[in-house]
């Protein structure tokens, strides 16, 4: 870990646990072994989000690629594995390049050397970055730029951060940009928490390996034991909540100061927020794109919808012509 990472991660957690209520951003949820645990998530029966977007893309990648046109350079914005990447690079009409944007190196270095191997013409220029933050993205010439954002991630945000960080990838973008982005739907509450708190407990480890890194790179003093995974659906706000309940009395160190916990005080890791086809529209359409198209299951589950950049679309046509 490099001594910024240590130092964001650092500030994030002392802020975050200073907090009422105590928080801490998930992003840092996704060190190796996080992102592993991840993976593993996504094969369980009970998490629907990742086998239903799989799905609709192989029923209408085609039709996504077309909308999208040729000669573009996807950027990923936390590209994991890049195992959905695959099906989008596959059927675009020659895509000028990819660039995977992920906070964790491992996962970066080993999905990155996999899509070389499948599409060895393919220039592949990895990007190690918080993708929240302003990206340094490599010049290559495209007709245009394609920001990728697929799984359920855009609910991490609240709507109104959600609403600015579509703006900024619409800037990185440009005036032709276009965005492809998966987009989970409002559902029934047991469905969903479900899917957060899977019976095989993959999530809860996953929730819970935040604690040990905590232990393992800041040096906090904290029982493990002491905390739970909770998952509560939150009507009022549409989101899915994970939380790690504290199940006593306890007082955590973390750089030589003390944050007291109350037994059933939570440590709030992850929101992910759930939307209506019209509601994610509403904030696509104020953050300067247009929904050009969308995709869904028979029983509208999630969503894959493709943003274009307002007015874009008949720029790039034009640049076709």
């Amino acid at each position: 870990m490099s001594e910024d990472a240590d130092a964001a991660l650092r500030a994030d957690v002392r802020a975050g646990l200073r907090a009422s209520p105590k928080q801490i951003p998930c992003k840092h949820l996704y060190d190796a072994r996080g992102s592993e645990l991840f993976e593993r998530i996504c094969a369980t029966p009970d998490y629907y989000p990742t086998r239903t977007e799989l799905a609709i893309m192989d029923a209408h990648g085609a039709e996504m690629a077309e909308a999208i046109g040729p000669g573009c350079l996807v950027i990923e914005y936390g590209s994991g594995s890049s195992t959905k990447t695959e099906r989008l690079l596959a059927r675009l009409a020659e895509p000028a390049g990819y660039v995977p944007v992920e906070i964790e190196p491992t996962a970066l270095e080993e999905a990155a050397a996999r899509i070389r191997e499948r599409f060895p013409g393919l220039r592949v220029e990895p990007l190690c970055a918080d993708y929240t933050e302003p990206l340094a993205v490599p010049e290559v010439a495209a007709r245009r730029r394609l920001a990728y954002f697929p799984g359920s991630t855009v609910g991490n945000f609240d709507p109104g951060e959600a609403e600015g960080f579509l703006r900024a990838i619409a800037d990185t973008c440009g005036p032709v940009g276009a965005l492809l982005i998966g987009v989970d739907l409002v559902k029934d509450r047991a469905v969903l928490e479900r899917a957060y708190d899977d019976r095989d407990g993959v999530t809860a480890a996953f929730n819970r390996n935040l604690l040990t890194r905590l232990k393992r790179e800041l040096g906090a003093e904290l029982d493990e034991g002491a905390f739970e995974h909770r998952v509560i659906y939150n009507d009022e706000k549409q989101r899915v909540e994970m939380h790690l309940v504290s199940t006593r009395p306890q007082t955590v160190r973390v750089g030589g100061e003390a944050f007291s916990f109350e037994a059933g005080e939570s440590i709030h890791t992850e929101s992910s927020h759930k939307f209506t086809l019209d509601g994610f529209r509403r904030i696509a359409d104020r953050a300067g794109f247009t929904v050009e198209g969308v995709w869904t299951d028979p029983e509208q589950l999630f969503s894959v919808q493709l943003l274009e950049r307002a007015h874009g679309a008949a720029s790039a046509a034009g640049e076709q012509g």
